[in-house]
């Protein structure tokens, strides 16, 4: 199945999971790794092609980071993206510079008709730049293909060595057919054929669970959410009655939520699945009172989990193996894709205890974008609703709650959550209904919020000192960027009312306007 792949190299840059999704998206099978892979591991694993990414850094600084030249004589095509494009430059006989003036944004750009890379686009349109440095020569061989205003050396090729380099980000969604770019160069210069395909995934999924679990049994933590219910039915296909699904519910779920988990996977519901609940709310508040910091939270949620699960196992006998939902961007994010910062530690990666009292632990969808698990899932005949839940994290309301996390904050921010959703769910139904399409300001996920905060109000001529809560709601493609929803003000007057008069505790609602970067999706 990964016959055809290309790699994508991380410099540091904030969108190198995008390039690589940008590629699944060519049916093209892509893995990120860091800077600092050995150039024999690129020789065994012969990818069909190379992608530099963007950085912070200047790539003519001797502790920058950098890749030696031999990169470029493989024979392997390579594209420079930002950072990677002036890397490519300098290594190969080139000048960069830091000038006066950089480029931020979206940018008018002129491309040359001889591009490869722009192949049947527009000679003028927009691009995304983001960039200090910029490339002043390019080097011998390469011609220039794209300029702007301010970068005359936008993008260069030298098609005989199958070298390219592009100074803005086609990665982006606001580089106008920046996704055809990328399609030209990892199914047209790398010569890609495009097997990466979810009916593919799944079949090959199954069998290798099979094959590795053999008579062993499995058990998965069952949440309920996207991730866990598409590994569930995965594992079902695979080994049925070898699977045990534990469902853990730690008091930090949305309101109604355990019961409704246990209503689809229990005994009554439409999977053919040993299911069991624990029960674990108070045991969950005991280990984090008096605990604020976020990564502390995750990794006392995370190690609770094994726990309860060893736990769990004893009852049941003997389980081999542990079974996860780690998806990619877990792994980027935890910092173990490449080297890009530790953004967040997700409790399948980076908040696991040393010691795991099973065999071995499986994460078949460990190398799925979101979207991708999504497919995988209705490839298993899911049912759409369920396919389609909205995100949520693994160590759930413990993050949507600034600061120590409580019963009675859970309790808050459930309410809340609640009376959001719901005036949301009712006001996109009544635009379908009324316009026959889709709300322009569709969220991808929308949720509340407990702030940390408290301040004087007054209700009913009395003083009130109680909590803020904050509501979010993002647009999105691939949760890897994301912008804010611009939800009409009536209905957000609509949801301020109803939680200050309905839930007891809250005497202020915050509508959060921060984007994905710089912020997160999600608080914590």
């Amino acid at each position: 199945m990964n016959n055809e792949m290309v790699i994508v190299i991380d410099f540091g840059g904030q969108y190198n999971q995008l390039v690589a999704r940008r590629v699944r998206e060519c049916n093209v099978y892509c893995e990120i790794y860091s800077y600092k892979i050995d150039i024999e591991k690129i020789k065994e694993m012969n990818p069909k092609g190379i992608i530099l990414t963007g950085g912070p850094n200047s790539c003519y600084e001797d502790d920058s980071p950098s890749y030696q030249k031999e990169l470029f004589e493989l024979g392997i095509p390579v594209l420079g993206i930002c950072y990677g494009a002036q890397l490519m430059m300098h290594k190969l006989g080139g000048k960069v510079i830091t000038p006066e003036v950089g480029e931020y944004g979206k940018t008018e750009i002129q491309y040359s008709q001889n591009g490869v890379l722009f192949k049947d686009l527009l000679e003028k349109s927009v691009c995304w730049m983001s960039h200090f440095d910029r490339i002043l020569e390019a080097a011998p061989g390469f011609e220039v293909v794209a300029s702007t205003a301010d970068c005359p050396i936008a993008a260069t090729q030298n098609v005989e060595k199958k070298l390219y380099t592009v100074q803005f980000h086609p990665e982006v969604l606001h580089t106008i057919n920046g996704t055809q770019m990328i399609y030209n160069f990892v199914r047209g210069v790398c010569g890609c054929e495009g097997s990466w395909r979810m009916d593919s995934f799944v079949e090959n999924a199954i069998n290798e669970v099979r094959t590795k679990v053999g008579d062993g049994k499995v058990l998965l933590a069952l949440s309920g959410g996207v991730d866990s219910s598409v590994l569930a039915a995965l594992l079902a296909k695979a080994i049925g009655p070898q699977l045990t699904c534990v469902f853990v519910d730690h008091g930090l779920l949305r309101k109604n939520e355990g019961d409704e988990v246990e209503g689809v996977f229990g005994k009554d519901g439409a999977f053919d699945i040993n299911f069991v609940r624990v029960n674990a709310q108070e045991r969950y508040y005991a280990k984090l009172a008096g605990v604020e910091e976020p990564e502390s939270k995750r990794k006392i949620i995370g190690e609770e989990f094994i726990r309860v699960f060893e736990e769990e196992a004893k009852k049941i006998g003997a389980v081999d193996f542990l079974a996860q939902g780690t998806i990619y961007p877990d792994v980027v994010e935890s910092g173990l894709g490449g080297e890009s910062a530790v953004i967040k530690s997700h409790h399948n990666v980076g908040g696991l205890p040393d010691y795991v009292d099973f065999k071995d632990i499986i994460e078949p969808l460990r190398n799925l974008f979101k979207d991708e698990v999504r497919q995988v899932g209705l490839e298993l005949g899911l049912p759409e609703y369920l396919v389609y839940r909205q995100p949520f994290p693994g160590p759930g309301l413990g993050i949507r709650i600034i600061g120590e996390v409580t019963s009675e904050k859970v309790q808050i921010v459930q309410d809340a959550d609640f009376i959001y959703r719901e005036e949301i769910d009712k006001a996109l139904k009544a635009y379908k209904e009324e316009h026959g399409v889709e709300a322009p300001w569709l969220p991808n996920q929308y949720f509340a919020a407990l702030t940390n905060m408290r301040s004087v109000g007054v209700m009913g001529d009395e003083r009130t000192y109680d909590y803020a809560v904050a509501i979010r709601a993002v647009r999105t493609v691939d949760f890897m960027t994301a912008e804010i929803s611009e939800i009409p003000f009536e209905i957000l007057q609509t949801v301020m009312s109803r939680i200050i008069n309905e839930v007891k505790g809250v005497n202020r609602v915050f509508y959060d306007l921060t984007s994905k970067p710089p912020g997160t999706i999600e608080f914590e």
